[in-house]
């Protein structure tokens, strides 16, 4: 993985995050949510991982104020485990810092371990549960947060 390259989300990358995007969640959201976030948003910071130009995955989150919240990170399955979500997290992390964010919070379903891991060895904790979240899949999410970037 020696062609790996962070960078902004662009509308011309929509396409490719879409697949992963359907791949990732039950609930997808749609090309024109995507083009809303890069577009319109200006509370919206998004960014892709790329490995040979190729989209492996993507992250975004809204700075309100001085809170970073995390939209949606996602890696294409066969990026699962190659500790591609880690360098993309350090990167929103970093970002987020630098658009002026003091801490960052996320939702997730607890069933998710891999990516409760992810963002616990990165030094965030559980903090909360919004009750029936993620309707469609029935569960609750945690709240997560990390303090200081």
């Amino acid at each position: 993985m020696s062609g790996l390259n962070i960078r902004r989300m662009q509308t011309e990358d929509i396409d490719a995050v879409l697949v992963v995007e359907n791949q990732a969640f039950t609930t997808p959201w749609s090309r024109a949510a995507f083009e809303e976030e890069i577009g319109n948003n200006d509370l919206a910071h998004y960014l892709v991982v790329t490995d040979n130009g190729l989209i492996a995955g993507y992250g975004g989150f809204w700075l309100v104020v001085d809170e970073a919240h995390v939209t949606n990170i996602a890696l294409a399955p066969e990026y699962h485990g190659r500790g591609l979500g880690s360098l993309l997290l350090e990167h929103m992390i970093l970002a987020a810092k630098l658009a002026g964010a003091a801490s960052m919070t996320l939702e997730v379903r607890p069933s998710n371990t891999a990516a409760r891991k992810l963002y616990s060895r990165r030094g965030f904790t559980e903090r909360g549960i919004r009750p029936n979240y993620y309707a469609e899949l029935g569960e609750d999410a945690l709240i997560m947060w990390l303090d200081k970037l």
